[in-house]
């Protein structure tokens, strides 16, 4: 099978996750660096599918890369070729089918509750997951393309997660790591320190203390998202 594409924007915000998911499920997969400068694809047929992390830009921002995604997420999505987004690359996905990308009303960094909406959709992706603690790390929000689903709510982001058939945005981080908490808590230190006065924003040290116990079950729930999503490019998983 062609490998599934990752799309990494920035050299805190890789895989994760993920990435140690496909190689449990002995999937192939391909790191294209565009942080590094690495060229986007054009034709998304060389990838069972295309799955896009997070980054510290907007996607509004002036980049070069950026309209190039933009490109060939909607060349996948002709060809049904399964998306996959986290938090930047749900932005990405989203701003690419004809949503918009705004200011959200307060920034949201570290720990918080996500809602799992009540509809089929939702729970075909979710399972029996009602709700969970995710990780957060965004000061913009999405709105949900044409025939998209909604899935997912928070107390400060409405749009957590939209679906539509394979393809599944996301706000929220699900595919976080240990290590990738710790860098991102000494890359973004400014950041932190200047919106402590946000009702979602943590400490890095609450962050941290707080991840042994959180971050297995974000993985279980990671996983059930990403077990349906390799069902999209007729990838069984053990």
């Amino acid at each position: 099978m062609n490998p599934v594409a990752i799309f990494r924007h920035s050299h805190t915000e890789g895989a994760g996750h993920f990435a140690l998911f496909l190689n449990q499920q002995n999937i192939p997969w391909q790191m294209i660096h565009v942080d590094l400068g690495e060229a986007v694809p054009s034709d998304a047929a060389a990838f069972s599918g295309l799955v896009f992390m997070g980054g510290p830009m907007s996607v509004n921002d002036d980049l070069p890369w950026i309209p190039k995604v933009l490109a060939l997420i909607r060349d996948a999505y002709a060809k049904d070729i399964p998306l996959l987004g986290h938090c930047l690359g749900g932005q990405l996905m989203s701003k690419s089918l004809g949503g918009v990308v705004t200011k959200n009303p307060i920034k949201e960094l570290g720990w918080g509750k996500v809602n799992v909406a009540d509809n089929a959709t939702a729970h075909e992706w979710f399972g029996d997951i009602r709700q969970f603690d995710s990780f957060h790390w965004h000061g913009e929000t999405f709105s949900l393309p044409q025939d998209s689903v909604h899935l997912l709510s928070s107390a400060h982001c409405a749009n957590q997660a939209w679906a539509i058939g394979k393809h599944l945005a996301m706000q929220c981080h699900v595919e976080m790591t240990e290590q990738m908490i710790r860098d991102w808590c000494r890359v973004g230190a400014d950041e932190i320190a200047t919106n402590l006065n946000s009702p979602a924003v943590q400490t890095a040290e609450t962050m941290q203390a707080q991840m042994s116990e959180k971050l297995p079950h974000l993985h279980k729930v990671a996983e059930q998202l990403y077990r349906h999503w390799l069902h999209g490019i007729g990838a069984g998983t053990r």
